[in-house]
């Protein structure tokens, strides 16, 4: 099936790795002139070669990190328009117990995972209307469904972004601009190797004990594929999905268990 990006550009927060890229690679197989934006000029380049050397399809790659507002402007500045964009600070899950949080922590996980989204749809937003046309696929995390204990920080700048985005949505549907969240569950990324591996070591288990645990309590029984979601992510930036906005997208193998 044709997903009728072809010569549609694309900017792919978070691309040098894990969902981002997988989605990168999608969207670069299906025809789109894909611009990858991560913190590490070196991991770009290498990202940015080998899903050429899949697609036949030249990427390009910005480096910045979009969890400050210089990062973010410099992006802008670089690629001052968009027709697809995906939003990923790439700052993986970190757990803070509640009474430790102080305003400083707020105000970086908010720049972290609220405004790094929101700045960046502020800005291309515009010129998606005027073309008529523009794709906003946020990445997102599942647990904002069912929040973990010592997660209020990140959850609160997640659950703030969703809120945002269901009422801009109206404004943008009428001009052929959609703007939807995907929420991965647990992703095989190296991220969340990192803080299994984190975990293991803090109660003295293996590895594999604490990748058992976790998988536990998903229905299907594993950890998923990065490129479950980068498909899932390249969908929703078809031209077919015109009429589908405003949706926060669970992709968790059945981990969450409520209706809505």
């Amino acid at each position: 099936m044709d997903i009728g990006v072809k010569n549609r550009r694309a900017v792919i927060c978070g691309g040098s790795s894990g969902i981002g890229r997988a989605a990168a690679s999608r969207l670069s197989a299906e025809g789109a002139l894909v611009t990858i934006v991560s913190r590490d000029s070196e991991r770009l380049a290498d990202a940015a070669r080998a899903i050429c050397d899949t697609s036949g399809i030249p990427v390009d790659y910005f480096a910045a990190d979009l969890t400050t507002a210089a990062g973010r402007a410099a992006l802008v500045a670089a690629r001052p328009a968009t027709d697809i964009l995906v939003t990923n600070s790439g700052v993986p899950q970190r757990f803070a117990a509640f009474q430790s949080l102080r305003k400083a922590d707020w105000d970086w996980w908010f720049e972290a995972h609220f405004h790094s989204a929101i700045d960046l749809i502020q800005a291309y937003l515009p010129g998606m209307m005027q073309q008529r046309f523009g794709r906003i696929v946020n990445v997102s995390v599942s647990f904002i469904k069912f929040p973990q204990v010592n997660a209020a920080h990140s959850h609160a700048a997640r659950l703030a972004l969703a809120g945002a985005i269901a009422s801009l949505v109206r404004e943008a549907a009428p001009h052929n601009v959609t703007i939807n969240s995907v929420l991965p569950g647990l992703v095989d990324t190296e991220a969340l190797r990192r803080t299994l591996r984190e975990r293991a070591e803090s109660k003295n288990v293996s590895f594999q004990t604490v990748v058992a645990e976790v998988t536990a309590r998903c229905a299907a029984g594993r950890l998923a594929d990065p490129q479950e979601a980068g498909d899932l992510i390249a969908m929703l930036a078809a031209a077919q999905m015109g009429y589908v906005t405003g949706q926060n997208i669970v992709n968790d193998g059945g981990a969450f268990q409520g209706l809505f």
